[in-house]
């Protein structure tokens, strides 16, 4: 793209990059030349993300403080882009949440924020943004999924439904804007030591010492230059990739048995 963001130029607008994955792939973009706005509900965190970038890279970086997982979240965030006066040339779609457990035991708050904020927000924000740039017939929009989207998993049944989700929508979208000079890039990553999974976990630990996990650094650049190239999806890491290939020509039976013997 030879748009770079200077003064009301052309941003990135990065949901949940403040931290994790998201601030990741905003540090890459800024690196880049692009100008950022940083949406996620956690003020103080945004705040020091964006001076951090800032100093780093010398591109202008405006925070929303909003909280993506309620309905309205992307009518509204559209909104405050709009009134900033900035055109959206990359939109991100990276703000998630994870938690373990049995469906039919999952709280419904938590429940109902996942699904707005996988399911709902971020389709909104492509319907939005995407109609501009149609209009426009310029950009480009990443969605992150995950490498659970190719085999469903008892015990993240939310999670990884929605991933499943993002990762279908991303390829009937691509479809529709590409005629456009648009283009969509589904992003979906394995393991990756952030925030999400608890840094400091064991497992964390263990996964970063096996090589399970992935660094955001390293999803990032190869989600970014896979967005850049035009990409439909890019799957990071070699191991990754051989887990999301074992996940889906794995038989739902096998699932099943193992589920059974570890009751």
């Amino acid at each position: 793209m030879s748009d770079r963001s200077e003064g009301n130029g052309p941003v990135a607008l990065v949901t949940g990059g403040c931290s994790g994955i998201g601030n990741a792939i905003a540090r890459n973009l800024a690196a880049r030349g692009f100008g950022l706005v940083l949406a996620s509900e956690r003020a103080d965190r945004l705040e020091a993300a964006a001076a951090a970038i800032r100093t780093a890279h010398g591109v202008p970086v405006e925070v929303v403080c909003l909280d993506l997982a309620v309905p309205g979240a992307a009518e509204e965030l559209h909104r405050r882009v709009r009134a900033l006066g900035l055109t959206v040339e990359i939109l991100v779609n990276n703000a998630g949440i994870f938690f373990f457990g049995e469906a039919a035991d999952a709280p419904l708050d938590r429940a109902k924020a996942l699904l707005h904020l996988h399911v709902v927000t971020p389709s909104l924000l492509c319907t939005l943004f995407g109609r501009e740039m149609r209009e426009r017939r310029s950009g480009r929009i990443l969605v992150v999924s995950s490498i659970s989207a190719w085999r469903d998993f008892p015990a993240i049944a939310y999670y990884g439904s929605s991933k499943r989700y993002l990762r279908g929508f991303s390829r009937s979208l691509r479809s529709e804007l590409a005629v456009y000079g648009v283009s969509v890039t589904c992003l979906a990553p394995g393991p990756v030591a952030t925030e999400l999974y608890g840094l400091d976990s064991s497992a964390v630990r263990r996964g970063k010492r096996l090589r399970l996990f992935l660094e955001p650094e390293q999803v990032a650049e190869a989600g970014v230059r896979a967005l850049l190239r035009g990409d439909a999806e890019c799957v990071p890491g070699l191991v990754s990739r051989v887990m999301a290939m074992a996940s889906a020509v794995t038989p739902h039976w096998v699932v099943d048995l193992l589920r059974r013997h570890l009751l």
